[in-house]
């Protein structure tokens, strides 16, 4: 019997998913967006895995590229994840005018300095999945590890904090 699609939404918005941004620079520009499917799969060699809509222009840009970065956004990048999450966004430059950000040394992806954590990566491979891709990602370095902080969540539709309430938008 086939899944109600409303009801498959509904139960997916249960789950508390981190939030990271991911970035790529290309020939012209940045490219960044949000991103709350993101796993690891591999210590040895370190890998994880990105969820991204097939036909974005983010997935197209990672497989022109094949490198990117990947930063965990600590509970006060609300405002910056609801920027990239939106559709027909700028420049990831111009979005991050007032963010402090520095360019991963492999990838020379923009990564946040007062994210959680950023991941500089290569693209492994894109496996298709439904109306996603999911790229594979090979962890070149760690440019950015926070001694702690609060992570930024997706809940119920909602970025919030580890607490459930709606995340600060600092």
């Amino acid at each position: 019997m086939p899944v109600d699609p409303a009801a498959f939404t509904a139960a997916l918005r249960q789950y508390a998913a981190g939030v990271c941004l991911m970035t790529v620079r290309d020939d012209m520009d940045d490219v960044g967006t949000t991103v709350s499917s993101v796993m690891s799969v591999s210590a040895h060699p370190p890998l994880v895995a990105v969820g991204l809509s097939a036909g974005g222009y983010p997935a197209e840009v990672l497989a022109d590229v094949g490198a990117c970065g990947l930063t965990v956004l600590a509970a006060e990048h609300a405002i910056v994840a609801s920027r990239f999450s939106s559709a027909g966004r700028p420049s990831a430059r111009h979005l991050l005018q007032s963010v402090p950000w520095r360019r991963a040394d492999d990838s020379g992806a923009i990564v946040l300095e007062q994210g959680l954590a950023a991941l500089d990566c290569r693209l492994d491979r894109l496996v298709e999945a439904g109306d996603h891709v999911l790229a594979l990602l090979e962890v070149t370095g760690v440019p950015v590890l926070a001694a702690g902080g609060a992570p930024l969540l997706r809940l119920r539709g909602r970025y919030a904090d580890p607490g459930g309430r709606p995340a600060g938008r600092g």
